[in-house]
């Protein structure tokens, strides 16, 4: 990989596409320029390539070289000139991204890992379809071709196990005859990834309706997930169906060095590109307008999870009414009545593009952020399950009746990193107030490195970790991760005003009293071994009342010693709530209105 000096990266996204350009310099790459310019895939252009080539531009006049040819073309390789690059990669969820249904036997065992299978691949769930879902056969065929998903993916029993739930799943889908979102003169993807004993039947049945597609089953055993076959298919149709019935998506194609990735995909991928690499359990949250991606590592397995209806403007009103304005408002350090709090909520729905103007509206933009994180983070932890406990299920109405596949994986104590994207956490005004945000809706236990994506380049260096893992990273780290600082947080609740626990930082002692929280200046790239000796009834890893040793990290907020309790607990009062609010505001340095 020695000889890749140059790199442009472009992501298309559904308003805007950005392109960056990484240079080798010296033994390490860096992000050199960043570009952007509208999405250009909807009418009048109704051409992808039409934004990517004005990003480009962009980019060539920031870095002051020559990118594109004389008839707009990527000049590859990079010329001993200067000008051009070595190689051009793109990620995209314009138009829409990538639209599935699943369908499994039983809901919450074969279409659950239905689920974490397309959710890991980048794609939005439109529909969960499942034996014992609870709807009549006709309405899952009405569903089914009203949605016109950009393709199935079908799974169900263990390899040996039941044969007619999917023949039966197979026959529905020859009911419904879907049509795809995109190119509706083609035949529907769908990929079979169920009990193998079922495949010849399945094929049987669905002839040559659809495009199928058989691979590995999923669930070959009531213990066992494999999820990367239908993930890697689920991909290779990304590229095949979906890309090149979109707008321009075929000439992009041909301009790449390597294939087209879904951007939460592509976020995927360099999540799992730092655990693995360093060895940690990551949690990361992209907050968009309109949706909400979590990602998770733990213990080295992937997850991500959409809250396709949780966003900061499109969807905001979707978060007020699963929320609740009482949820909203108990993170507001002044009073706000309900009516105010609806009516500014709705008015950023109906002008998505706005930002705060006051003090009071940043606050309550936040409040909101923290409840669509938190919901956001709620719906993660119920997909983002081991398999625990299915070996004991015996019989196919055992398997009907069971509810839950086991212990969620996400281990709070064990979390070593939160990584926050997004408009509202990377654009806030001040770094504090992102990390504030972040303890609030995640509430991080133990000792725990926040941080944020600078310009959001994770799509980007996504799918270039695909093809050059090291470049990724060293840009990942030195340009795009911005690291906000460690936070220490003991779990357990005592009595308010009590000394929670005593942190010594090199010397530097901090006494902190339950209830309190605590900001302590350490610059970036600075680290401090802390001893922390937390009060009998509390823990920050090593058990109840047991002193730990750790290192910490500075960055560009500094060390935050939570010690509100974990779970955190508001006052029911209102006027005590919103001095508790007002304190910690305070201790953090930031204004409240």
């Amino acid at each position: 990989m020695s000889e890749i000096k140059s790199i442009l990266a472009t992501d298309c996204g559904s308003t805007t596409t950005k392109a960056i350009l990484i240079e080798k310099q010296g033994d390490e790459y860096r992000l050199i320029v960043r570009g952007e310019a509208p999405t250009t895939v909807e009418a009048p252009f109704d051409d992808v390539t039409v934004g990517v080539v004005n990003a480009i531009r962009e980019v060539e006049e920031l870095a002051g070289k020559p990118i594109l040819d004389a008839d707009g073309r990527i000049i590859r390789p990079l010329r001993a000139d200067g000008a051009g690059v070595d190689v051009y990669l793109s990620t995209s969820s314009a138009g829409g991204g990538l639209q599935m249904t699943v369908a499994g036997v039983v809901k919450a065992m074969s279409a659950e890992s239905a689920e974490r299978a397309a959710l890991g691949a980048g794609a939005i769930i439109i529909d969960v379809i499942a034996v014992d879902d609870g709807r009549k056969d006709y309405e899952k065929v009405k569903r089914i071709r009203e949605l016109r998903p950009d393709m199935i993916l079908v799974s169900g029993g263990t390899d040996g196990g039941t044969v007619k739930h999917l023949v039966e799943i197979a026959e529905m889908l020859v009911s419904a005859d879907p049509k795809p979102r995109l190119g509706g003169n083609l035949a529907l993807p769908v990929i079979y990834a169920g009990n193998k004993d079922a495949r010849d039947a399945v094929k049987e049945v669905l002839g040559n309706r659809v495009d199928l597609r058989i691979v590995e089953n999923l669930r070959p055993s009531l213990d066992r997930e494999n999820l990367d076959p239908a993930r890697e298919a689920i991909h290779e149709l990304f590229l095949q169906h979906v890309m090149q019935q979109a707008p321009g998506y075929g000439k992009l194609s041909s301009w790449v060095s390597s294939g087209i990735m879904s951007t939460p995909n592509a976020v995927g991928k360099i999540i799992q590109t730092v655990a693995e690499e360093r060895g940690i359990n990551v949690l990361a949250v992209d907050i968009g307008g309109a949706t909400t991606d979590v990602f998770s590592v733990f213990s080295k397995v992937y997850n991500r999870t959409v809250s396709a209806n949780l966003g900061m403007s499109y969807s905001i009103c979707n978060v007020l009414a699963e929320a609740g304005t009482a949820n909203i408002s108990r993170w507001v350090p002044f009073e706000v009545d309900e009516a105010s709090l609806r009516n500014s909520l709705r008015n950023k729905m109906i002008r998505p593009t706005t930002i705060p103007q006051t003090m009071r509206d940043l606050r309550i933009e936040q409040a909101v952020a923290r409840e669509a994180l938190r919901l956001a983070f709620e719906h993660h932890k119920t997909l983002a399950r081991s398999l625990k406990g299915v070996q004991t299920v015996r019989t196919i109405g055992e398997i009907l009746e069971q509810k839950e596949t086991g212990e969620t994986l996400v281990d709070m104590m064990s979390l070593d990193m939160i990584v926050g994207s997004g408009g509202v956490l990377s654009h806030a005004p001040r770094r504090t107030e992102a990390a504030y945000m972040m303890i609030d809706a995640y509430q991080p236990e133990g000792v725990t490195l926040l941080a944020v994506d600078s310009i959001f380049m994770m799509p980007q260096l996504g799918v270039l970790s695909t093809v050059h893992p090291q470049a990724a990273a060293q840009v990942f780290d030195r340009d795009c991760l911005i690291k906000l600082g460690s936070v220490i947080a003991p779990v357990g609740r005592i009595k308010l005003g009590e000394l929670a626990c005593t942190i010594d930082l090199d010397g530097e002692v901090h006494r902190v009293a339950f209830g309190e929280i605590k900001l302590v200046p350490l610059s970036v790239n600075e680290t401090r071994r802390a001893v922390i000796r937390p009060s009998g009834k509390l823990d920050v890893g090593a058990g109840k009342g047991r002193e730990m040793t750790a290192q910490v990290e500075g960055g560009a907020v500094g060390v935050i010693i939570d010690c509100r309790g974990r779970p955190l607990v508001l006052p029911d009062d209102p006027i005590s709530r919103i001095a508790k609010l007002r304190e910690w505001h305070q201790a953090l340095g930031l204004a409240v209105e």
